[in-house]
């Protein structure tokens, strides 16, 4: 995949990339086989995510390094994680995407289908803040618990 120049495209471009590049990283071994490099320039370099904390990858995430060590975590906890479709509800600096997502939990093998709603900052053509709202956090982290 090329690297566009981003800061000239709009939100809806860059989340476009963006997604697209993180499929592509998957594909390719997802983290420790893959480089970050697909990923890291649909983010600022400041970026910040924040995931809630009852996730098993739950807490702030802050910088190419922290969603390097993010996407790790994700890759430890899901051993599928399919966005099966998006809506994107909005698209300018602030935008909310809705994707409904099903997933295969590594440590049980359960399976799960729910939806995450995403407020997602872009600054400069980049992915500034990422903000995921799940539906049931609960049942993802019974789901993802080991020894269940």
């Amino acid at each position: 995949m090329t690297n566009p120049n981003l800061s000239t495209m709009d939100p809806a471009a860059v989340l476009t990339g963006m997604y697209a590049a993180e499929a592509e990283y998957l594909a390719a071994g997802g983290p420790g086989e893959a480089p970050f490099d697909l990923l890291a320039p649909f983010f600022a370099h400041d970026v910040v995510l924040h995931q809630a904390d009852a996730l098993p990858y739950g807490g702030t995430w802050r910088g190419h390094s922290g969603m390097e060590r993010f996407f790790l975590a994700m890759s430890r906890t899901w051993a599928s994680f399919d966005m099966a479709e998006q809506k994107f509800l909005h698209t300018g600096e602030t935008a909310v995407v809705l994707t409904d997502v099903r997933a295969r939990a590594r440590a049980t093998g359960l399976e799960l289908a729910f939806p995450i709603l995403q407020n997602i900052t872009v600054k400069d053509g980049r992915i500034a803040e990422v903000r995921p709202f799940y539906w049931d956090t609960a049942a993802i982290a019974d789901a993802t618990r080991h020894g269940t």
